[in-house]
């Protein structure tokens, strides 16, 4: 959601090489993005009078958006926005979990799979992690909301826990503590895939975006993290491209 959505649409054209698509408009004007042929996102205009942040939310998946909404709610999350139709896409809704992180609920419709991408296709989606206080009661509201199975990173690993989905990881659940930014609060970010961390870095200040993070290496990739000229933060991440 962002406040300029042209120039928003340019901005990551320009970093991700996305085309857009127009998309449900109940939230306002909307294009959904698409990278090598695959619908990968949504950009949206944040509407006046909504407290909503400027932000990249992922949308977890459910069958029933309002029986969703419902255990949200008795679980001591917070629904925002909805349970709402996106035109004949399918049902969504906008919540906070019980500590103030944002996510969305998607109910597919016509659009399965969006923001599901095949593994190495650039400017999508590659993991998303909630940034948290400690895992424990986050771990309990989402493994209550949405079945999944939590497992810890590793013995010697920080306070990380892993959610799988029939057995596939499909987030990560980071507690830093004390190391959590006042400003921001508990929050959801999302990695997007490029051919070039470094690369992809120096376009985003070209761009007028800001460096949080500068490039470093990782055991699952070179990654830094970044912000849009409107602020909302995401991380860029180089992976192998598998073979097609």
């Amino acid at each position: 959601m962002v406040h300029g959505l042209e120039a928003g649409q340019n901005f990551y054209q320009e970093l991700f090489g996305w085309e857009y698509r127009a998309g449900p408009q109940q939230l306002g004007p909307y294009v959904r993005a698409v990278a090598e042929g695959h619908e990968v996102a949504g950009l949206g205009t944040k509407a006046s009078g909504r407290q909503l942040p400027v932000a990249w939310l992922p949308y977890m998946a459910s069958d029933d958006a309002d029986e969703t909404a419902g255990l949200i709610r008795e679980q001591g999350g917070t629904v925002a926005v909805g349970p709402l139709d996106a035109d004949t896409a399918g049902r969504m809704a906008i919540a906070s979990d019980t500590l103030g992180a944002v996510f969305g609920v998607w109910q597919d419709a016509t659009y399965p799979g969006l923001g599901i991408a095949p593994e190495g296709v650039r400017g999508a989606p590659v993991w998303f992690e909630l940034i948290t206080r400690e895992t424990a009661s986050a771990a309990k509201f989402y493994e209550s909301v949405f079945g999944y199975e939590t497992e810890p990173m590793g013995p010697d690993a920080t306070d990380y826990l892993t959610l799988y989905r029939d057995g596939v990881a499909v987030a990560g659940i980071h507690g830093v503590g004390q190391s959590l930014p006042r400003d921001r609060g508990p929050h959801w970010r999302t990695y997007f895939s490029v051919e070039d961390t470094d690369a992809a870095v120096r376009k985003v200040r070209e761009l007028g975006g800001q460096v949080v993070r500068e490039p470093q290496d990782s055991p699952y990739g070179r990654l830094a993290t970044v912000a849009d000229p409107e602020g909302a933060r995401f991380s860029v991440i180089r992976t192998e491209r598998s073979p097609r």
